[in-house]
């Protein structure tokens, strides 16, 4: 049985959360903190330190200015952290990376096994289409998400990168440049409107052709269960960082 403390528990995806996990019998919610508590069915607390129940895994879906205190809580304790929040800068980022020296924590963009699919065969895409095809990213979300261009749309870019053999920019905004596209550039485009889910585009336009990968979150579960799943995959696990590679494999 893994134990979980279910930070954000009182937004949207933590009661999406909290019923995917009712659902389940190898895994339960021992306490929820969230700055705005509320009676759930379990205990919820302010903050993690109020936190009065052990847990095996923290699931983080909630804000990336709750990090700091998240990461310290979790070397402190040697509890595992489940990172599904985005929005994180470059520095927040490194201080996931220095914190999984010494805790063990699972950090991905999404957590969709769907798009971590996408990902790899926009890797295998890459490698076959070579220089002859130009490549850009559209992903689009409701207008309530803040952060663009998603942080799924910019793991999907980084993946892209990780198997072109030189230095690749991202070209956010073209309106301000008049410049013909160069062949070191991935375009990405944010589009933000009404109540989507999330959805990522990759396309490859060459010569007469274009082919075009596509994700479509239907509803805010997958990316519950991709969590849940995460949670349980981090039970026991020693320091390191960890994503979804390792629980896919």
């Amino acid at each position: 049985m893994t134990n979980i403390i279910l930070v954000g528990a009182c937004g949207k995806m933590g009661g999406v959360i909290a019923d995917v996990v009712s659902k389940r019998d190898d895994c339960k919610i021992a306490a929820g903190v969230d700055k705005l508590p509320q009676e759930r069915a379990f205990p919820v607390y302010e903050t993690i330190n109020d936190v009065k129940e052990t847990a095996d895994v923290i699931i983080d879906f909630s804000h990336p200015s709750a990090l700091d205190e998240l990461l310290a809580y979790s070397k402190a304790t040697g509890t595992a952290l489940v990172i599904a929040t985005t929005g994180y800068d470059d520095e927040q980022k490194k201080k996931i990376k220095d914190a999984s020296e010494t805790a063990p924590i699972f950090f991905t963009y999404n957590m969709s096994i769907g798009i971590n699919l996408l990902a790899n065969l926009a890797k295998k895409a890459t490698e076959i289409l070579g220089d002859d095809f130009d490549i850009e990213i559209v992903e689009k979300h409701h207008n309530q998400k803040i952060d663009a261009p998603s942080g799924t749309a910019l793991m999907l870019a980084d993946a892209i990168c990780d198997v072109i053999p030189r230095p690749m920019k991202y070209e956010y905004d073209r309106h301000s440049k008049r410049e013909k596209r160069t062949k070191n550039e991935i375009g990405l485009h944010s589009i933000r409107g009404g109540t989507i889910v999330g959805e990522h585009d990759i396309i490859f336009a060459g010569r007469d052709e274009i082919i075009t990968l596509s994700h479509s979150a239907r509803s805010k579960e997958v990316f519950a269960v991709g969590a849940v799943n995460a949670a349980i995959f981090m039970n026991g696990k020693t320091a390191g960082l960890y994503d979804m590679k390792e629980l896919i494999d």
